[in-house]
């Protein structure tokens, strides 16, 4: 066994002691006294308006016609006016979540028909370009880990629950391969377009597998134009228990040792005192700093998303007690800067950079009580309850956070096993 942070970390069941091995997932709301048509009421009219709400200042999902496949459609980011697989892939989580098929498939049908990369030489081949118009048109072909990831873990929820179809809708055949090439890719050299400012460019990149093998780890960029390092907002050891159990077995270790590489890494990669991590880090947990993204060592908007991911992983599985002291750490850190006043950007020792009380910092804040001991928590899950669905310029990642939040405290973000 080892220890981190003051707290032991014990050798748990392989199965853990989680939602995963008991079927009940904790419902924050009605903790808070919030009755079940109450909280099914402000579950569904969140989605309707994210996804079905008034086109100007609401929703971010919308129908593009369709082709062979069936219909086509999309989420865009309204601010930056262009789509992007955090927000495809996204989308598709939670549209299985909400047992909603025709919005996942004409997601994925999207995603598919402008986004993949189909041809052996290309770098990205087997992965999916990570921006594009919302006309389709390609912005850039490098590849976001992070929309492959939820990629994966949305097909694999969609063949569980709705059963896998033909062609790009056997889910089960699609998770299982682009899993294979998260591990797997073999590198490929050739060039990448990209197409910013109306003008196009290229870039000749080496790139494989979206996971560094002797770490563990997934990386922020598998190019050799970016330096190895990960980002700690996308690990997420509750999907790789999954993946291990549900891909090909040939991985099942690899991904049980990544899962157990996350849970040893978000102690390191957090500071002691304030549980903040930065946008991008080394393996170590050391932050990381890029020509493109120079406030990438603090806590910035990529980090909401970091205490998220492991108070998911304690609910689910509850192998690593660690990870409650890191929510009760953060929420004493965000409780002390007041609860309707903590701004939203900080370095990591806890100076504010950015006064905006964002919504989506709000939503995390709240599934961080997942995991979190101490009484404060439930006053995260209030200030969420009490915080209106995103809409206006910032409610893609505002508003699919948000989402997600509603869905894990609600106790209806759920583990969807093979019937």
């Amino acid at each position: 066994m080892t220890a981190c942070c003051g707290i032991k970390q014990t050798n748990p069941a392989p199965e853990g002691a989680g939602a995963f091995a008991t079927g009940r997932y904790r419902n924050l709301f009605a903790e808070n006294g919030h009755s079940p048509s109450e909280i099914q009421n402000k579950v569904a009219l969140a989605f309707h308006q994210l996804f079905h709400g008034d086109p100007t200042n609401q929703k971010v999902y919308y129908s593009a016609g369709a082709n062979a496949n069936g219909p086509l459609a999309y989420v865009t980011d309204i601010k930056h006016n262009d789509v992007r697989t955090e927000g495809l892939s996204y989308g598709m989580m939670i549209a299985v979540q909400m047992d909603k098929k025709a919005e996942f498939d004409a997601l994925w049908n999207w995603s598919k028909t402008y986004l993949y990369h189909a041809s052996p030489t290309h770098p990205s081949f087997g992965f999916f370009s990570w921006q594009a118009k919302t006309n389709g048109e390609t912005v850039s072909e490098f590849v976001a880990p992070d929309g492959e990831s939820y990629y994966v873990m949305a097909l694999y929820f969609a063949a569980n629950r709705w059963g896998s179809g033909e062609g790009i809708y056997n889910y089960k055949e699609q998770a299982d391969a682009l899993l294979t090439n998260l591990r797997h890719r073999s590198v490929i050299t050739g060039p990448i377009s990209l197409r910013h400012d109306n003008t196009n460019a290229s870039q000749t990149v080496s790139a494989g597998a979206l996971f560094d093998a002797d770490h563990k780890m997934v990386l922020f960029s598998p190019s050799t134009e970016r330096a190895r390092f990960t980002d700690p907002s996308y690990h997420l050891p509750a999907f790789y228990e999954l993946w291990a159990r549900w891909g090909p077995a040939a991985d099942k270790h690899f991904w049980l040792e990544a899962a157990t590489a996350c849970r040893n890494f978000f102690p390191r990669a957090t500071d002691p005192v304030t549980g903040l991590g930065p946008d991008y880090a080394n393996f170590d947990g050391t932050p990381v700093v890029t020509a493109w993204n120079k406030g990438a060592a603090n806590f910035r908007f990529d980090a909401f998303r970091t205490a998220g991911n492991w108070s998911v992983d304690w609910s689910w599985w509850a192998k690593d007690p660690r990870e409650r002291k890191l929510s009760d750490r953060l929420q004493a850190f965000f409780e002390s800067h007041g609860m309707e006043t903590y701004g939203c950007q900080f370095t990591l020792d806890g100076k504010p950079l950015d006064p905006r009380h964002a919504q989506g910092l709000v939503a995390v804040n709240a599934v961080a009580s997942l995991a979190a001991t101490d009484p404060r928590s439930k006053q995260f899950v209030g200030a969420l309850w009490n915080t209106p669905t995103p809409d206006g310029l910032e409610r893609y990642y505002e508003g699919l956070l948000y989402m997600m939040a509603l869905l894990h405290c609600s106790g209806e973000f759920r583990i969807w096993s093979p019937k």
